[in-house]
């Protein structure tokens, strides 16, 4: 049996890091649990905040408790370090509770691929903050991915 791989594959160039964050920002702004969970080995090992997740299942489980609560879900990842396997990002997403409140969370991931370019492990450092609706940045159509034009991270302030 082969492995399904996952290009852009390592070691990565700037080139190919941009395209591995994007693609996996696009895949997180789905919010389909299944569809995000292709993009990890079998056995991934996560630090996710203060949980632990390992192996794909999970990785299912975790996303599908984490949509659920976090509505209105949307995402940027920018690009802050890469070498060879592992890739470096810094991130902020908004989104808003049950309640109609609304968040804007920050934050930081390490990851490291294997050579088929499928990600073995993730260690994500969040921090959530409070928004007013008003003060939303993240502004594009839920059903497709964030349009070209949409400024990320730096062109935001953020």
């Amino acid at each position: 049996m082969t492995t399904a791989q996952r290009p852009p594959l390592p070691p990565f160039t700037r080139e190919t890091a941009i395209q591995k964050a994007r693609a996996a920002e696009d895949a997180w702004n789905s919010c389909d649990p299944q569809r995000v969970s292709l993009a990890y080995t079998e056995d991934s090992r996560w630090r996710n905040r203060a949980d632990f997740v390992n192996g794909r299942a999970e990785i299912v489980g975790f996303l599908s408790r984490k949509w659920k609560r976090e509505q209105e879900y949307r995402l940027i990842k920018e690009i802050w370090a890469f070498e060879g396997n592992r890739i470096a990002v810094r991130f902020a997403y908004e989104w808003r509770d049950d309640s109609g409140n609304w968040f804007r969370s920050y934050g930081n991931e390490n990851w490291e691929f294997d050579e088929n370019g499928l990600m073995r492990a993730r260690h994500a450092s969040i921090n959530d903050l409070p928004i007013a609706a008003s003060d939303r940045k993240f502004h594009w159509d839920r059903s497709a991915p964030r349009p070209a034009d949409h400024p990320g991270l730096s062109e935001l302030g953020l």
